[in-house]
């Protein structure tokens, strides 16, 4: 495809048409493991938390494991139980849903329904995931019964029907009680003494390795000089004996650590203090729509793969609108390495509130990776090898549960790269009809509000897209800027994605490509059929 487009900018002089994806050329140097252990603690993993003490007059007994779904370095803190290092085998999933799921949990039900659509150890078994859902939605589970009309919908598992799959949908926006509710974080007692703990041990290493080096020191000294100084043998041995001090210390405090019980009962962890951050509460009429907040991620240039031309112009311009225009709250990361982007996800938990709107703008490199019948989605941040080496790169399962975490009421993740649609496989024509949906009428505004959206508006499907051709900008990024500046209503994102997706393709038809922008709800995130909203200043 790079070929392609290559000759079409020669041929196109004027036109910048360059690919936001990479060649499959795969190097095979290796590399160290620097920045391993931070990436493992920002996953979220299926976590089993300790069961409770309890007592019943004089009798005491344990709960059953909870499983949770949270980041690793969260469930190390409230001392719980996950699969390090095979997070892509969904076997190891299912054995900590299965037990809650067979006991009847709709939650736990949900999930494996989840774990069975996505594929265990092989491609999807949409039939075992149809059980599950349908267990899990006979309860009450607003997320496995619009997972159920997926199904219903994409004709997977069961035959397809629009009717049914539809009055899925409508049980999920609010027939029934909505019961999607993610277990919130609760650590432990006994975390200010651990940390308290594990500072001693480095403070005790750290004395340790300088009273090393200067033993290491002196005791050469002595063996180079022609006689042996009785003050230097004395000083010798004292830096023995202290180091022998020290490392006993040291030794008893890790003892004292590695004491604290992981069964006992995790409570809230002492609160990180959090920057008062701008940004006011925005309201609609007389609706609530909470606060603003955006991360704009410009991927433009890369250590080992070609280097792109328009992502950092992309979100500056980004930045300039959403700030001025709409008031969001904005944080940028340009040319930005796995650990960084990642990191700048995780973050979003501590700021984004449950009344809030959050957006995720990318742009840069994107590549897939095929293993049996599943196919997997890539963002590339500027450290990435080249395929199919992933070490470094982002994958969607990464984004995808940081959003059925953050607390956000609203999240519109907006992607421009190569193969950006395989951040959701979920059909969109029951959400957009055909002639979209009617906010103008309040009720229904109103409506919408209370419910959560996990909402993916991609540049393109599971193919590549272009980098240029946009007066500056991709021609995605360009045509979606575009119809941000020049709105003046009450703008839902399923009206921005038909104002611009025949602008996107029309203007990649120019220069003979095809590019078909999507727009998608996201799957085993938390979406209630809620939508984005964008609404001008002036209009508040």
């Amino acid at each position: 495809m790079r070929r392609i487009i290559t000759l079409i900018i020669a041929a196109l002089s004027t036109i910048s048409a360059i690919p936001a994806c990479v060649s499959a050329e795969n190097t095979q140097d290796d590399r160290g493991m620097e920045g391993f252990v931070a990436v493992a603690e920002l996953h979220v993993v299926d976590c089993l938390l300790p069961g409770q003490v309890r007592s019943v007059g004089r009798r005491t007994y344990l709960t059953p494991r909870r499983p949770i779904r949270t980041t690793a370095a969260d469930c190390q803190i409230r001392g719980g139980e996950y699969t390090s290092y095979d997070r892509a085998d969904y076997k190891s999933a299912l054995k900590v849903w299965l037990p809650a799921a067979e006991a009847g949990d709709a939650e736990a039900q949900a999930n494996v329904g989840e774990i069975f659509e996505r594929g265990l150890g092989g491609g999807p078994n949409y039939e075992a995931a149809l059980i599950w859902y349908r267990r899990s939605a006979e309860q009450g589970n607003t997320r496995a019964q619009f997972n159920l009309g997926t199904l219903y919908e994409q004709g997977l598992g069961v035959e397809k029907h629009a009717l049914t799959a539809l009055n899925w949908y409508r049980l999920a926006w609010g027939i029934t009680e909505d019961n999607v509710i993610f277990s919130k974080a609760a650590a432990r007692e006994r975390e200010v003494l651990r940390e308290q703990l594990q500072a001693t041990v480095r403070e005790k290493q750290a004395q340790i390795d300088v009273l090393r080096k200067q033993l290491t020191a002196l005791q050469e000294k002595l063996n180079i000089g022609d006689r042996q100084s009785t003050d230097a043998q004395t000083t010798a041995e004292t830096l023995k004996s202290l180091i022998a001090q020290l490392e006993e210390q040291r030794t008893t405090r890790q003892a004292e650590l590695e004491a604290i019980p992981v069964t006992r009962e995790p409570t809230p962890a002492v609160a990180r203090e959090q920057p008062i951050l701008p940004g006011e509460v925005q309201t609609y009429q007389d609706m609530n729509l909470g606060r603003y907040y955006a991360l704009l991620i410009g991927n433009q240039h890369y250590s080992e793969l070609e280097d792109l031309n328009t992502p950092i112009s992309d979100i500056a311009r980004a930045k300039r609108v959403l700030e001025e225009k709409y008031g969001f709250v904005v944080f940028t990361i340009t040319d930005g390495d796995n650990i960084e982007v990642m990191r700048a996800i995780n973050d979003l938990y501590d700021i984004v509130g449950e009344d809030d709107n959050l957006l995720i703008f990318y742009a840069g490199h994107g590549s897939r990776l095929t293993t049996g019948d599943v196919e997997v989605g890539y963002w590339l941040p500027s450290n990435a090898e080249r395929p199919p080496r992933n070490t470094y790169w982002v994958a969607n399962e990464f984004v995808t549960g940081h959003l059925s975490r953050i607390k956000a009421k609203r999240v519109l993740i907006v992607a421009d790269s190569c193969y950006a649609g395989l951040l959701s496989t979920e059909p969109s024509f029951l959400l957009l009809g055909d002639d979209g949906p009617q906010y103008s009428n309040k009720d229904f505004l109103r409506f919408k509000l209370t419910k959560r959206s996990r909402l993916l508006l991609s540049s393109g499907g599971d193919r590549p897209v272009l980098d240029g051709s946009g007066n500056g900008h991709s021609v995605f990024a360009n045509a979606f800027l575009d119809e941000l500046e020049a709105n003046t209503t009450l703008l839902p994102g399923p009206q921005l994605f038909l104002r611009i997706q025949d602008r996107v393709r029309a203007a990649a038809a120019e220069v003979d490509f095809d590019q078909r922008p999507e727009f998608k709800t996201i799957k085993a995130a938390g979406h209630e059929v809620g939508d984005f909203f964008f609404v001008p200043a002036e209009l508040r």
